[in-house]
């Protein structure tokens, strides 16, 4: 009975699991294991779903000018604070010499005048 039951296990009638060979050749040795596909998402993003490639680099592009635009935008902006900034400053330099200057030309003034006052021979406690 044992060939009976040895031919009946290997009968064509049972169903047979064959194994799916992996990258290098070999088998798993699990038959029961499925063989890994990739990973379908679940959820893909509006832009990759509805649109094709042409109109998202058609978007990128657009994207890109406005924001090359906006670089532009901003250092004109930033040039004509540094040139606002430049003024004021050369501004305030010309006022600290006028300044300068003034003084200078106020204390040479008395210089002079005390020089002027010696000459004539009077002293500074009566010209005081």
């Amino acid at each position: 009975m044992s060939a009976t039951a040895d031919s009946s296990a290997l009968s064509p009638s049972s169903p047979v699991v064959h194994l799916a060979s992996s990258s290098n050749g070999r088998l798993s040795g699990k038959p029961w294991k499925t063989p890994k596909s990739a990973t379908v998402r679940s959820h893909l993003q509006e832009a990759v779903k509805t649109k094709t490639w042409d109109d998202r680099m058609q978007k990128t592009k657009q994207a890109q000018a406005i924001k090359k635009l906006q670089e532009e935008l901003k250092e004109e902006k930033q040039a004509e604070r540094a040139r606002r900034r430049e003024i004021t400053l050369g501004r305030k330099k010309a006022a600290e010499e006028r300044l300068r200057a003034e003084e200078m030309k106020a204390k040479l003034g008395a210089r002079k005048a005390a020089r002027l006052r010696r000459k004539a021979g009077r002293s500074k406690k009566i010209n005081q």
